[in-house]
């Protein structure tokens, strides 16, 4: 049996060497992009007292979310591009896996709030602002981030306290199922955590969206208004593809793990599933939102008129 403190191999990651500048370019672009527009987002929010409101407080939920979970994958992921022969020690693969699922966890659990927000603020206008208040968001927040770290802790520590017998991941990035196919010891019970975890946050979060816009749909039918209509439509639509991106491209990375012979498209659903909602975010929650489209052109016409 191999020691707790072990090197392992990572070789999922591999790419010809006539590709790999391409490749290398065109995520560091998305990554740098989604920082910037993430960051700028996150700072115009906190430094602008006029944003403090809570519509505007789930919107920093994500920003932070993506930029955690972005910048603890991709600079490795685009390091690892150049190695003929990829190293890892365990504990940094254990705090990537950690990383990763919270990351996933937290994103399905912030995207149910703000479709709670979008229904209320659409279907119950008038008491929006006593329903959706500053303590009711921070509460709803502490328990979308607490409930991932309650059920990945329990995930990885599953995982942690198995032996192991083999030191390479076929995987392009350290996640749990990897980390616990490097055990021969009985994995049933990591396998049905898994499943049940998957089911829990899955479940509840395709339950909760589509009860939600359900709802949502039924009041702008029976209403008939056309500048509701118009609404739903502006702050729903978005959300709702960026959530079955997610959706979808989560799927991908659980389901490829039974079927080892397609890796490209593993990988494939594992930069989509990281790079594209992290690009959208900002974009759909940011630029499309009025107020902080308002607030981003009186600083670049600030910056103009000064110089």
């Amino acid at each position: 049996m191999e020691n707790r403190s072990g090197i392992l191999k990572i070789q999922g990651l591999d790419i010809s060497e006539s590709s790999v500048y391409p490749v290398f370019f065109a995520v560091l672009f998305f990554y740098l992009t989604l920082l910037i527009s993430n960051l700028g987002v996150l700072i115009l929010i906190i430094t602008e007292k006029s944003l403090h409101q809570p519509m505007y407080l789930l919107f920093c939920n994500l920003s932070v979310n993506d930029l955690f979970g972005n910048t603890v994958l991709l600079p490795r992921l685009l390091a690892d591009m150049f190695y003929s022969t990829k190293f890892t020690t365990y504990g940094q693969c254990v705090t990537q896996a950690f990383c990763s699922h919270i990351f996933g966890s937290a994103s399905h659990m912030i995207l149910i709030i703000m479709a709670f927000d979008r229904y209320n603020a659409i279907c119950n206008p008038l008491r929006y602002t006593s329903i959706m208040t500053r303590k009711t968001i921070i509460k709803l927040s502490v328990c979308a981030w607490g409930f991932s770290l309650v059920l990945v802790s329990i995930l990885l520590g599953l995982t942690i306290r198995l032996s192991r017998c083999r030191s390479v991941i076929l995987n392009a990035y350290c996640d749990n199922a990897s980390l616990f196919k490097l055990s021969c010891d009985d994995v049933s019970i990591n396998n049905l955590y898994g499943l049940v975890f998957t089911a829990v946050l899955f479940g509840s979060s395709i339950g909760s969206i589509l009860v939600t816009y359900l709802r949502i749909a039924i009041i702008c039918w029976t209403k008939k208004s056309k500048e509701l209509n118009n609404k739903a439509l502006q702050t729903c639509a978005t959300h709702l593809l960026v959530y079955m991106i997610m959706l979808w491209t989560g799927f991908l990375t659980i389901i490829l793990h039974r079927f080892p012979d397609y890796p490209y498209l593993r990988k494939l659903a594992y930069i989509l599933f990281h790079v594209v909602p992290a690009n959208l975010n900002p974009i759909i929650y940011g630029m499309q939102t009025q107020t902080i489209r308002q607030k981003i052109l009186q600083i670049f016409l600030r910056k103009v008129s000064s110089t």
